[in-house]
């Protein structure tokens, strides 16, 4: 079985920690696959109103995700607290990838890593938009 790859940055421009929830326990005994991308979800909205801007606005425009992976290297228990740090790239006409790598922060264990690519949307017209040049410049490489 071939693994999927996500190439990390060498320097992250956001990190947050966020708490496991009981509620984010499934029937393994771990956090569920699906409680990861919420918690990758927190950390985006955190990372998006650091910088003034939310998922329904980066400067006149809003986001929706195209695409995610996820790369699970470890389990990760109740209740841990987690450290998540968030690059943004690849920028295309209409999108970029965010990327994330998320360790637990008790013993530094890397529990995931992931990649959601967004991409700028005109919620009116119902159809992708440009990124914006100020969303854009608050990110230089």
């Amino acid at each position: 079985m071939s693994r999927v790859q996500i190439e990390l940055p060498d320097e992250w421009i956001f990190e947050t920690e966020i708490d496991v929830r009981i509620g984010d326990i499934n029937y393994g005994q771990h956090v569920g696959h699906d409680s990861v991308l919420s918690i990758l979800h927190e950390a985006r909205l955190r990372f998006l109103r650091q910088s003034g801007h939310s998922e329904v606005d980066v400067g006149g425009c809003g986001l929706i995700m195209a695409d995610t992976v996820i790369a699970f290297k470890g389990e990760i228990k109740y209740p841990a607290r987690l450290r998540v740090r968030i690059n943004i790239g690849n920028w295309s006409r209409s999108g970029f990838d965010l990327v994330y790598c998320v360790d637990e922060v008790s013993d530094t264990k890397r529990v995931a890593e992931a990649k959601t690519g967004m991409l700028c949307f005109d919620y009116n017209r119902r159809r992708p938009a440009r990124v914006p040049e100020a969303f854009r410049a608050a990110f230089p490489a």
